[in-house]
């Protein structure tokens, strides 16, 4: 039942066919004035059109917002994640979940500005996208009305949405009459891809929906050397040069794709409480996430850097679930921005037919000492004898517990 009190909607808006069928649908079922939000987030497609199609659906000049927000994207959003190695259920870089949050922080505040007194998206009932837009909008702004057409309207087919496309005189292509292959969505940190053709788990997903990659059997047969340089966890430059976040991400994405890199395939645990089989490529997230670790491992403290691992999990479900601006997800992040103050340093990657190998590493902090690992006599004075208690105290328990065990 639409609520005819809604006076001002702001919708994220694409510009493609469902989001421009929701506009539409706001306009005739709540009687609202919409307004736009398209976001530049680097899905690699021109926005501006958008502009001209929410023109032509009747919305106000001033009522139309396209925004690029690249950098702010991977300098507040896909920076602070990397920090922490986050990786849901061991695979997913979690492209698509790190990008909803930021869509909801532009609404809320373009909403703010016009005095708007609802939101609304174009995510469907069934996946994990209307919990990370919502949750996101009732973080910051607790009272908003949101308006979920998905979840309201009473099309029951493809067929219904394209029939009222042609009434109300929504531009189609040819090729939305029939059943889409598949799902896209992309920004700057990655792609994916569901439904239709992928949704068998058994059957290998077909080339051509690789769209930011080359396949590892076509790379090249000579492998790539870079470097990455680090400071306080965020890559900053790339052979030396250094770049703006969305920059040095772009550059990175144009090297894992020319290197097969990046590529996933995989059944995964949504949190609407049913699995999904998706085909994700993230190819400049799968370097930089060998990069990180790989700097972590010399200037990371055992105790801080295992810490770190233990929390990534729980870290990596928040993120996914939708809850970035939740206090938990804030005192993680906490703990791992304390962590990072003295990463920084070099990292030599190796790229080669879908693999990112590290190669070398060096930092100003690193808390490698030659002298205490080599096998040859030290400076640094290291007593072997000293093992045998140390192994003794560990055993302690274990032979107390053998001992037990023998007597029953």
């Amino acid at each position: 039942m639409a609520d005819k009190s809604v006076k001002k909607v702001v919708l994220a808006y694409s510009g493609g066919l469902d989001t421009s069928i929701i506009l539409k649908w706001l306009q005739t079922e709540y009687g609202a004035e919409v307004i736009t939000f398209t976001a530049d987030l680097g899905q690699g497609e021109e926005i501006e059109p958008a502009r001209a199609k929410a023109l032509a659906a009747g919305v106000k000049p001033e009522n139309i917002f396209i925004e690029d927000v690249r950098e702010e994207f991977v300098r507040d959003f896909v920076f602070p994640m990397f920090r922490a190695n986050t990786v849901y259920e061991g695979q997913y870089l979690l492209g698509t979940s790190i990008a909803r949050p930021l869509i909801a922080k532009k609404q809320i505040e373009i909403a703010r500005k016009m005095g708007a007194d609802a939101v609304s998206h174009g995510a469907t009932g069934k996946g994990n996208d209307q919990v990370r837009f919502e949750l996101g909008y009732y973080g910051l702004e607790p009272d908003i009305t949101v308006i979920a057409p998905w979840r309201e309207w009473d099309f029951k087919s493809r067929e219904a949405l394209l029939d009222f496309a042609e009434k109300h005189q929504i531009q189609i292509t040819k090729d939305k009459r029939g059943e889409a292959p598949f799902s896209v969505d992309a920004n700057l940190l990655h792609s994916s891809s569901e439904g239709k053709v992928l949704e068998d788990p058994a059957v290998e997903a077909p080339e051509f929906v690789h769209m930011r990659t080359i396949s590892p059997e076509d790379a090249p047969d000579k492998a790539t050397v870079i470097t990455i340089d680090f400071e306080k966890g965020d890559p900053v430059a790339i052979d030396g040069v250094k770049m703006s976040p969305a920059t040095l991400l772009t550059r990175l994405n144009e090297l894992g794709r020319d290197n097969g890199i990046g590529r996933l395939d995989l059944v995964e645990n949504r949190f609407v409480g049913m699995k999904s089989r998706g085909v994700y490529e993230t190819p400049g997230g799968t370097i930089l996430l060998a990069a990180h670790r790989g700097i972590e491992s010399i200037t990371l403290d055992r105790g801080a850097m295992h810490l770190k691992d233990e929390l990534m999990p729980k870290y990596a479900e928040l993120v996914y679930n939708g809850f970035w601006f939740s206090p938990e997800r804030e005192m993680l992040q906490a703990a791992i921005d304390y962590s990072q103050d003295k990463v920084a340093g070099q990292v030599r990657v190796k790229l080669y037919k879908g693999n990112v190998t590290v190669i070398g590493r060096t930092s100003p902090y690193s808390l490698y000492d030659q002298d205490l690992v080599t096998f040859e006599e030290g400076k640094v004075a290291y007593d072997h004898r000293d093992a045998g208690g140390f192994i003794k105290l560990n055993a302690l328990r274990l032979r107390v517990l053998a001992k037990r065990d023998r007597r029953g």
